[in-house]
């Protein structure tokens, strides 16, 4: 499955420091992962919230990656909006896990 990751310029800067290869520990108060199934929606989160917030430096990029589909089909869709506002729901916990299940490297579209 490919999957989109909106992030700010601290996040951007983690992804790359792994070679493309995962994304980085959650932050205390963000006790979930979330990426989005579509473009659209990534790339409206980065424009409307990262753009526009301090912590992401006003930056906002988006990312692309595969995941392993039978890893990521023990995870329901959840429609947070908009009929395309669907994202999964990985706990921050899950995330080193979720990283091995990455295909390849993340891209910066």
């Amino acid at each position: 499955m490919i999957l989109y990751r909106p992030v700010g310029k601290a996040e951007y800067e983690l992804i790359a420091q792994s070679d493309f290869t995962e994304f980085p520990p959650r932050l205390p108060e963000q006790p979930i992962f979330y990426p989005v199934l579509n473009e659209r929606y990534a790339r409206e989160i980065a424009e409307k919230w990262n753009r526009r917030y301090p912590d992401s430096q006003y930056t906002g990029y988006v990312t692309t990656f595969e995941i392993d589909d039978a890893y990521i089909a023990q995870f329901p869709v959840q429609t947070v909006g908009a009929s395309y506002h669907q994202e999964f729901w990985i706990p921050a916990e899950e995330l080193h896990e979720f990283n091995q299940h990455i295909i390849g490297k993340i891209k910066v579209l």
